[in-house]
């Protein structure tokens, strides 16, 4: 598996040196296969499409789905682009418009949780920590069960500098830096499926109003007092994105059990409506049931 591994890494690092406009012709050879052939996730995707937006007509469901696998087909690609995106190209295609929001927060000495969701090219957005300086950029993440693919992922993820925290980890950090009197920011996504153990707040969400939503962002900026800002990423055209910082709470201690996590889900589900077709809609997001043991 390591010898796999190996030579993996080593056909991706010399055929992703093509420009993104090269590599995006294998965005049509992976949708073809995921879409006609392998059929991957389809009936997830339909069902999830379905009950979300019930008003659709088969046509247009059908065209957001598509969309879809063609932007995911995308999204892998510009993923492992990073191999070799320099800080000038990924900040021209992954845009924060209102930089001074955080800088704000930063300059006032308030350290932020910066939470998104499975929308657009989520592992671009570790480089929003290019924009400043002087402060640590982390990000929680959750390890693959596949150690190799996970290491990946990981020399990924910290290619702009940006620490990587193992989720149950995430917290003694976070603690760490506030005790040294460091200035952070720990951003994560937030919009995935809480685990049947932590099936703690829920809300409506995409028409389904029985949606279980991860609060963990929210207890550890409550009891830490980060401020809590959501990234509302905007896809302009196939490679480029248009980002912007929306403060949800300056001082999280200062906000009622689970009016951050309520927020959040409100923005995020503007996000998707917005254009529902970069959105991760091959999750299961609607597997739990309210009154599950």
């Amino acid at each position: 598996m390591a010898v796999f591994y190996y030579i993996l890494y080593a056909i991706v690092w010399l055929l992703f040196w093509l420009p993104l406009p090269l590599l995006y012709g294998i965005s049509y050879i992976l949708y073809f296969l995921a879409y006609y052939v392998v059929k991957y996730r389809r009936k997830v995707v339909r069902d999830n499409l379905v009950s979300c937006f019930p008003d659709k007509s088969e046509a247009e469901i059908i065209d957001i789905e598509k969309r879809f696998y063609m932007f995911f087909a995308d999204t892998a690609i510009e993923t492992l682009k990073l191999v070799h995106m320099s800080k000038k190209e990924i900040q021209k295609r992954y845009k924060i418009n209102n930089p001074e929001v955080l800088q704000d927060l930063f300059d006032r000495g308030i350290s932020a949780m910066i939470v998104l969701g499975h929308y657009g090219s989520w592992e671009w957005s570790p480089s929003l920590y290019l924009n400043y300086h002087d402060v640590i950029g982390a990000e929680m993440y959750r390890p693959l069960s596949n150690k190799y693919l996970n290491k990946f992922f990981l020399k990924l993820r910290a290619c702009y500098g940006t620490e990587t925290l193992l989720k149950n980890e995430a917290f003694r950090y976070i603690v760490k830096y506030k005790q040294e009197g460091k200035i952070f920011g720990v951003g994560l996504i937030a919009d995935q499926t809480p685990s049947k153990g932590n099936l703690h707040f829920w809300t409506n969400f995409l028409n389904h109003p029985d949606t279980p939503f991860l609060n963990g962002p929210e207890r550890i900026a409550r009891k830490v007092d980060l401020a809590f800002v959501y990234l509302d990423v905007k896809r302009v055209k196939r490679g480029y994105y248009s980002c912007d910082l929306v403060t949800i709470a300056e001082h999280s201690k200062d906000t009622a059990e689970n009016e951050i996590t309520q927020r959040y889900a409100e923005l995020m589900e503007q996000t998707i409506l917005r254009d529902p077709a970069y959105w991760l809609w091959s999750h299961r997001r609607w597997k739990h049931k309210r009154n599950e043991n």
